[in-house]
Protein backbone atom coordinates (compact mmCIF):
# COMPACT_ATOMS: atom_id res chain seq x y z
CA UNK A 1 0.00 0.00 0.00
CA UNK A 2 1.34 3.61 -1.14
CA UNK A 3 2.25 6.02 1.62
CA UNK A 4 -0.59 8.51 -0.19
CA UNK A 5 -3.27 5.75 0.58
CA UNK A 6 -2.26 4.85 4.09
CA UNK A 7 -2.60 8.93 4.99
CA UNK A 8 -6.02 9.24 2.92
CA UNK A 9 -8.06 6.27 3.77
CA UNK A 10 -8.85 6.35 7.62
CA UNK A 11 -11.22 9.01 9.04
CA UNK A 12 -13.27 9.10 12.15
CA UNK A 13 -12.32 7.51 15.49
CA UNK A 14 -9.81 5.03 13.37
CA UNK A 15 -7.91 8.26 12.53
CA UNK A 16 -7.96 9.91 16.04
CA UNK A 17 -6.70 6.54 17.34
CA UNK A 18 -4.22 6.47 15.16
CA UNK A 19 -3.12 10.09 15.91
CA UNK A 20 -3.45 8.95 20.08
CA UNK A 21 -1.68 6.20 19.45
CA UNK A 22 1.49 7.83 17.71
CA UNK A 23 1.46 10.71 20.33
CA UNK A 24 2.30 7.97 23.15
CA UNK A 25 4.67 6.27 21.19
CA UNK A 26 6.25 9.25 20.52
CA UNK A 27 6.45 11.23 23.94
CA UNK A 28 8.10 7.75 25.40
CA UNK A 29 10.59 7.93 22.10
CA UNK A 30 12.10 11.56 22.84
CA UNK A 31 10.30 13.19 25.80
CA UNK A 32 7.70 15.86 26.24
CA UNK A 33 10.04 18.65 25.65
CA UNK A 34 10.86 17.71 22.10
CA UNK A 35 7.19 17.03 21.50
CA UNK A 36 6.35 18.44 17.85
CA UNK A 37 3.29 18.23 15.51
CA UNK A 38 5.46 17.38 12.56
CA UNK A 39 6.53 14.44 14.30
CA UNK A 40 3.45 12.91 15.46
CA UNK A 41 1.76 13.66 12.03
CA UNK A 42 4.88 11.25 10.77
CA UNK A 43 4.31 8.88 13.01
CA UNK A 44 0.24 8.55 12.36
CA UNK A 45 1.34 8.29 8.56
CA UNK A 46 -1.50 11.58 8.44
CA UNK A 47 -0.79 15.15 7.14
CA UNK A 48 0.26 17.49 10.19
CA UNK A 49 -3.03 20.00 9.12
CA UNK A 50 -5.35 16.92 9.70
CA UNK A 51 -3.96 17.76 13.09
CA UNK A 52 -4.20 21.32 13.45
CA UNK A 53 -8.09 21.04 12.69
CA UNK A 54 -8.79 19.19 15.96
CA UNK A 55 -5.49 20.38 18.49
CA UNK A 56 -3.34 23.96 18.81
CA UNK A 57 -0.11 21.68 19.82
CA UNK A 58 1.24 18.96 20.71
CA UNK A 59 0.25 19.37 24.09
CA UNK A 60 -3.50 19.33 23.26
CA UNK A 61 -2.78 15.89 21.61
CA UNK A 62 -0.84 14.04 24.27
CA UNK A 63 -3.64 15.40 26.76
CA UNK A 64 -6.44 14.43 24.65
CA UNK A 65 -5.15 10.70 23.99
CA UNK A 66 -4.16 10.20 27.52
CA UNK A 67 -7.68 11.52 28.10
CA UNK A 68 -9.26 9.11 26.16
CA UNK A 69 -6.88 6.36 27.10
CA UNK A 70 -7.23 6.97 30.86
CA UNK A 71 -9.83 3.78 32.31
CA UNK A 72 -12.35 5.30 35.30
CA UNK A 73 -13.38 2.69 37.90
CA UNK A 74 -17.23 1.29 37.75
CA UNK A 75 -18.11 0.07 41.81
CA UNK A 76 -20.66 -2.07 42.20
CA UNK A 77 -24.03 -0.36 41.47
CA UNK A 78 -25.53 -1.47 44.78
CA UNK A 79 -21.71 -0.76 47.07
CA UNK A 80 -22.12 -4.96 48.43
CA UNK A 81 -18.54 -5.33 47.25
CA UNK A 82 -15.95 -3.18 49.06
CA UNK A 83 -13.10 -4.98 48.93
CA UNK A 84 -14.08 -6.49 45.24
CA UNK A 85 -14.90 -2.89 43.88
CA UNK A 86 -11.05 -2.20 45.21
CA UNK A 87 -9.11 -4.63 44.17
CA UNK A 88 -10.94 -4.49 40.73
CA UNK A 89 -9.76 -0.78 40.79
CA UNK A 90 -6.06 -1.80 41.72
CA UNK A 91 -6.27 -4.24 38.88
CA UNK A 92 -7.51 -1.56 36.63
CA UNK A 93 -4.10 0.37 37.44
CA UNK A 94 -2.01 -2.01 36.80
CA UNK A 95 -3.36 -2.86 33.11
CA UNK A 96 -3.48 0.95 32.52
CA UNK A 97 0.72 1.44 33.69
CA UNK A 98 1.78 -1.35 31.31
CA UNK A 99 -0.51 0.34 28.74
CA UNK A 100 1.15 3.05 26.19
CA UNK A 101 -1.16 5.41 28.24
CA UNK A 102 0.69 4.38 31.46
CA UNK A 103 3.97 4.51 29.50
CA UNK A 104 3.40 7.74 28.65
CA UNK A 105 2.73 9.20 31.63
CA UNK A 106 5.52 7.84 33.74
CA UNK A 107 8.11 9.05 30.78
CA UNK A 108 6.62 12.65 31.37
CA UNK A 109 6.65 12.52 35.00
CA UNK A 110 10.40 11.19 35.52
CA UNK A 111 11.06 13.77 32.86
CA UNK A 112 12.21 16.96 34.53
CA UNK A 113 11.76 19.03 31.95
CA UNK A 114 8.39 17.08 30.46
CA UNK A 115 6.68 17.40 33.99
CA UNK A 116 7.41 21.30 34.16
CA UNK A 117 5.65 21.33 30.65
CA UNK A 118 2.68 19.44 31.23
CA UNK A 119 1.85 17.93 34.28
CA UNK A 120 -0.56 20.62 36.03
CA UNK A 121 -2.28 20.07 33.02
CA UNK A 122 -2.08 16.62 33.31
CA UNK A 123 -3.59 16.34 36.81
CA UNK A 124 -6.47 18.75 36.26
CA UNK A 125 -7.12 17.54 32.45
CA UNK A 126 -6.77 13.88 32.72
CA UNK A 127 -7.02 12.36 36.07
CA UNK A 128 -9.06 14.81 38.17
CA UNK A 129 -11.60 14.35 35.25
CA UNK A 130 -11.52 10.95 35.00
CA UNK A 131 -11.81 10.07 39.32
CA UNK A 132 -8.56 11.45 40.56
CA UNK A 133 -6.59 8.75 41.84
CA UNK A 134 -7.24 4.98 41.18
CA UNK A 135 -9.63 3.68 44.09
CA UNK A 136 -10.78 7.54 44.51
CA UNK A 137 -13.75 6.78 42.89
CA UNK A 138 -14.83 3.36 44.68
CA UNK A 139 -13.93 4.62 47.94
CA UNK A 140 -16.75 7.90 47.17
CA UNK A 141 -19.10 5.24 46.07
CA UNK A 142 -19.13 3.56 49.42
CA UNK A 143 -18.50 6.46 51.64
CA UNK A 144 -21.54 8.21 49.61
CA UNK A 145 -24.11 5.44 50.55
CA UNK A 146 -22.39 4.62 54.42
CA UNK A 147 -20.30 2.13 54.30
CA UNK A 148 -18.01 3.83 55.80
CA UNK A 149 -17.83 7.60 57.91
CA UNK A 150 -16.61 9.85 55.00
CA UNK A 151 -14.65 11.80 57.17
CA UNK A 152 -12.37 9.15 56.51
CA UNK A 153 -11.68 9.00 53.22
CA UNK A 154 -8.56 11.63 53.16
CA UNK A 155 -6.15 12.52 50.80
CA UNK A 156 -3.61 10.25 52.43
CA UNK A 157 -6.68 7.44 52.42
CA UNK A 158 -7.44 7.89 48.59
CA UNK A 159 -3.30 8.03 47.70
CA UNK A 160 -2.82 4.14 49.53
CA UNK A 161 -3.44 1.79 47.20
CA UNK A 162 -2.10 4.05 43.78
CA UNK A 163 1.43 4.54 46.15
CA UNK A 164 1.84 0.85 47.29
CA UNK A 165 0.81 -0.46 43.75
CA UNK A 166 3.30 2.22 41.80
CA UNK A 167 5.92 1.34 44.90
CA UNK A 168 5.82 -2.22 44.33
CA UNK A 169 5.99 -1.58 39.69
CA UNK A 170 9.26 0.66 40.58
CA UNK A 171 10.78 -1.89 43.33
CA UNK A 172 10.24 -5.14 41.22
CA UNK A 173 9.92 -3.82 37.34
CA UNK A 174 6.97 -6.65 37.05
CA UNK A 175 3.34 -6.10 37.84
CA UNK A 176 1.79 -6.92 41.27
CA UNK A 177 -0.58 -9.98 41.33
CA UNK A 178 -4.09 -10.02 42.56
CA UNK A 179 -2.33 -11.67 45.77
CA UNK A 180 -0.40 -8.66 46.36
CA UNK A 181 -3.27 -6.14 45.52
CA UNK A 182 -5.45 -8.03 47.92
CA UNK A 183 -2.80 -7.41 50.33
CA UNK A 184 -2.77 -4.04 49.75
CA UNK A 185 -6.60 -3.91 50.56
CA UNK A 186 -6.37 -5.69 53.27
CA UNK A 187 -3.42 -4.55 55.17
CA UNK A 188 -3.83 -0.85 54.50
CA UNK A 189 -6.73 0.56 52.38
CA UNK A 190 -9.35 -0.83 54.53
CA UNK A 191 -7.51 -0.58 57.97
CA UNK A 192 -7.52 2.78 57.12
CA UNK A 193 -10.81 3.04 56.75
CA UNK A 194 -11.58 1.04 60.27
CA UNK A 195 -12.37 -2.20 57.78
CA UNK A 196 -9.51 -4.45 58.35
CA UNK A 197 -9.05 -7.47 60.95
CA UNK A 198 -10.88 -6.29 64.18
CA UNK A 199 -11.91 -3.06 63.23
CA UNK A 200 -15.46 -1.99 64.14
CA UNK A 201 -16.80 -2.04 60.73
CA UNK A 202 -14.97 -5.54 59.71
CA UNK A 203 -18.22 -7.48 59.13
CA UNK A 204 -19.23 -5.46 55.95
CA UNK A 205 -16.08 -4.76 54.28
Amino acid sequence: MSEHHARTRRRGEELIKAIHDAVLEEVVAVGAGRLTMDAIARRAATPRTTLYRRWSDPFEVLLDALYHQHPVEEPTPGADDLRGDLIRALRLMVEWALSPAGRAVAAILTDPKGAALVSEALFERVFADRGGTFTRTVLQHYADRGRFPAELLTPVVADIGEALVTKRLIDTGTAPGDEDLSAIVDQAILPALGLGPGGPRAARA
